[in-house]
């Protein structure tokens, strides 16, 4: 009846893993008891399980994003305390395969886990308010992207309770991932999770493209569009031609393991190389997906903290999307290593090296930005100064290891995890965190406590340094990764030094969940009452924070690249219509994506415990709520014109006598430049 499924898949032979399954089962049982207690499971059904608003969904993402920051760096924690533990004349505390998981589950989740959601999170949470829309083009498929998600994320956190996680990397390289070599729930609890998630994340390309490409307000042409919704639009472009190819690598890995047939098995007439072509071919273009959004989120935070027009908005845009083109030029330097021959190897050396091209252009222009400009050094302002100059030390390590010669000696070093992580952390980690600050008084009226969120990034940054700029060294002499233990006595004080900086960073993370305790407490003295707490320059700033569920009362009408500001300087910002009309909205509230989340992971627990009838009966639940969705056409709802009045009259209450409601919170008002502004009453 239960499969494959039974008592031993718990591990109780393991101390530390029950111990982490302990407190995560206590975590969530304190999170019901608390719902429970204050009776807020009516709250949370009506207004966050069956919403379809975007800015909601989104900040759903951007939670379950620091869910698998939290998680996986304690997955980061344990692996350096594992490896400074590990040399001469000393054994560790982890087991080998407790090991391989924690590299294994560290990757997955970062990369599918943390950083996407919180990028799709931010992408609801700013661009449609950004491009003047009233919501995304498919609001109900965005909550199933959501749900899948979530389903997807709760998978990896049962292999943590029952059975065990992928030993094969985050990559999963067959034949690793074949059932011969790790016959067990791990890389099925790994596939499904993916598999999952890559779907949710692939109707979110679909519906960004379709919404940027539709939606837009008028006179809003693309070369007016902010630079974060043109990032959006190129990153959605990767996601819809990219995602495919995973899904079909990994759907064709789960013929091989379920089914017996041989794809990847050389010694069944399968090609273990196919699945590494296929799994990059994905893989690279992902690189850019986490990154492109990060830049179109530094571009905004730089025009408006340096009050400049963003220097080069042209060649910025045709950056972008020469970085999207070369993105799927590039997947054949993964496997320089592998004797493709050396024509491939110069084809794909050179354009590796053509990519960071555009990638120097956007630099030089973040610069320019700051060139003059009246610079307020606020917390996203320390978030990009940082990344400029960490993100350009692992661009120049990436260009080292686009030449084969050298790509062949290090490619399984050390130095590598070192590269990839400087490209990753400063490049998207400090963006996601820059964003996180600059739009949380839009999601929350209110704004964050500044001088925690400048310790968080100090513990970042140096801990950044500490834990990364060693395993440089220890690549150049010679450490492989994923070492579990090690006999050379010369790598032992770089991995000290790279273990002390997780600790940093770990102090970082302290102080961010710190800022958002002190923020919470001290909402009403950092709150937002004008909707525009920077002064600054795109659409988002024009409605309230957080916005109506409409967003705007009238959609507005474009007329300058950077809109908003551009309203305010002709003194338009606030002039409100003779007569509000009623609004329609797409979509109304609905549990049918909830119930599709929830029957997708019990599709995925039943597969990975071969439940046969179990995955029949979630089966059918998804497709009976597909077809319950796709049968009801009363699926809108209309905002009377007396209810939007109202909302607006109490918003435009709040702006009168506050400088025409643009008093900015980073300083003097006379000290900044003040466009010519109109009375919002």
């Amino acid at each position: 009846m239960f499969g494959t499924l039974t008592l031993q898949a718990i591990p109780y032979h393991d101390p530390i893993i029950m111990s982490a399954a302990a407190l995560m089962v206590i975590t969530g049982a304190f999170c019901v008891w608390a719902a429970t207690r204050y009776r807020m499971w009516g709250y949370l059904y009506r207004h966050w399980f069956t919403t379809v608003d975007h800015k909601k969904i989104g900040v759903m993402y951007c939670i379950l994003g620091f869910v698998f920051l939290l998680r996986g760096f304690v997955d980061a924690l344990m692996m350096r305390a594992q490896q400074a533990t590990a040399g001469p004349g000393m054994h560790g505390y982890l087991p080998a395969e407790h090991f391989a998981q924690l590299f294994s589950g560290h990757g997955t989740m970062m990369i599918f886990f943390f950083m996407m959601p919180f990028i799709i999170g931010l992408m609801n949470i700013a661009v449609p308010t950004q491009i003047g829309a009233r919501d995304v083009a498919f609001p109900f498929l965005n909550a199933v992207s959501l749900w899948l998600t979530v389903a997807a994320g709760l998978l990896v956190m049962t292999s943590l309770v029952v059975g065990q996680f992928s030993t094969a990397g985050w990559t999963g390289y067959a034949p690793y991932s074949e059932w011969p070599t790790t016959p067990n729930s791990g890389v099925d609890y790994w596939i499904w999770a993916i598999q999952i998630s890559g779907i949710g994340t692939t109707l979110t390309g679909v519906n960004f493209l379709v919404t940027i490409v539709r939606e837009r307000a008028p006179g809003m042409t693309l070369m007016r569009m902010p630079m974060f919704t043109w990032t959006t639009l190129c990153t959605t472009i990767l996601i819809v031609l990219s995602f495919p190819a995973l899904t079909v690598v990994m759907g064709l890995l789960t013929l091989d393991r379920y089914f017996g047939m041989h794809f990847f098995t050389g010694d069944g007439g399968g090609n273990q190389m196919m699945y590494v072509s296929m799994f990059w071919t994905w893989g690279h273009p992902e690189v850019y997906i986490l990154i492109l959004p990060a830049f179109g989120i530094f571009s905004e935070v730089t025009a408006t903290f340096c009050r400049k027009r963003l220097f080069g908005y042209t060649s910025m845009v045709y950056a972008t999307m020469v970085i999207a083109l070369l993105s799927f030029a590039v997947w054949v330097h993964h496997f320089f290593t592998m004797g493709q021959g050396p024509l491939r190897n110069v084809i794909f050396s050179l354009s590796t090296m053509l990519i960071a091209i555009p990638t120097g252009v956007k630099i030089y222009n973040w610069m320019g930005t700051m060139y003059r400009g009246r610079i307020t050094m606020s917390v996203p302002m320390y978030w990009t100064v940082g990344f400029i100059i960490l993100f350009v030390i692992g661009g120049m390590s990436g260009v080292l290891l686009a030449i084969p010669g050298v790509d062949y000696k290090t490619h399984n070093s050390e130095f590598l995890v070192a590269h990839f992580h400087n490209v990753l952390i400063p490049g998207t980690a400090f963006g996601l965190f820059a964003g996180y600050h600059y739009w949380f008084p839009k999601a929350f009226g209110f704004r964050l406590n500044e001088t925690w969120g400048k310790r968080a990034f100090w513990g970042w940054a140096v801990g950044f340094i500490l834990a990364f700029m060693p395993l440089y060294v220890l690549g150049f002499m010679g450490m492989p990764r994923r070492m579990y233990s090690y006999t050379d006595a010369a790598w032992a004080p770089y991995l000290w030094i790279a273990a002390l900086g997780a600790l940093v960073v770990l102090c970082g993370i302290v102080c961010q969940i710190v800022q958002l305790w002190v923020s919470i407490r001290d909402r009403e003295a950092l709150a937002d009452p004008t909707g525009d707490p920077w002064d600054a320059r795109t659409l988002e700033w024009a409605t309230a924070s957080p916005p109506a569920e409409y967003n705007f009362a009238v959609i507005p009408t474009v007329s300058d690249r950077d809109a908003f500001w551009d309203m305010k300087a002709r003194g338009c910002a606030y002039v409100r219509p003779a007569q509000y009309e009623d609004i329609h909205m797409p979509m109304k509230n609905t549990p049918i994506a909830f119930i599709i989340g929830i029957a997708s992971f019990v599709f995925g627990f039943a597969l990975v415990w071969h439940i046969w009838w179990l995955v029949l009966l979630a089966a059918l639940i998804m497709l009976a709520a597909v077809i319950w969705h796709g049968c009801d056409d009363d699926t809108g709802f209309v905002i009377p014109a007396a209810d939007v009045k109202k909302i607006e009259d109490a918003r435009h209450a709040r702006l009168v006598g506050r400088q025409s409601g643009l008093i900015t919170q980073l300083g003097s008002a006379s000290s900044l430049p003040q466009p010519e502004r109109t009375d919002p009453a």
